[in-house]
């Protein structure tokens, strides 16, 4: 990946049903730079994570959706990613000068160890209280 002039802010998800909290999220992450590139993760990785009956969209509609919003400047859809040091390998070559999470993330120690090692800064984003994709497939009965 080529860097342009400025800061480059990496974030990562599922994004499945893209909600308000993705975009609220989405939006402050794009501000802590010049250039926003999302890390999607796989269809067998979000099967792993939220269950059987996910993704509900698969990773080439999911990047689409990513790819329509402004403040999105890339999307790598990622290959099924079966360890950490897997998704250290994909930082360590993107080289962000930013790793943007949210509160709560249940890997942040090890994001925050991979920022380190780079030399990138760790932001966290507070969440937004909205229902999460999990609970709109449940309200939705998809789930």
């Amino acid at each position: 990946m080529h860097k342009r002039h400025g800061t480059s802010v990496l974030a990562g998800g599922c994004f499945d049903l893209i909600h308000f909290g993705h975009v609220s999220f989405l939006a402050a992450a794009g501000k802590l730079g010049n250039r926003l590139v999302v890390a999607l993760e796989s269809d067998e990785n979000v099967r792993k994570m939220k269950g059987p009956a996910r993704p509900i969209h698969s990773q080439e509609q999911r990047k689409l959706m990513l790819e329509s919003l402004r403040m999105v400047d890339e999307v790598i859809a990622l290959p099924p990613m079966r360890t950490d040091s897997d998704y250290f390998d994909l930082v360590e070559k993107i080289k962000p000068d930013v790793i943007a999470v949210t509160d709560g993330d249940p890997k942040i120690a090890e994001k925050r160890n991979q920022a380190d090692l780079i030399g990138a800064k760790l932001v966290v984003i507070p969440k937004v209280r909205t229902p999460s994709t999990s609970q709109l497939a449940k309200l939705l009965d998809l789930e």
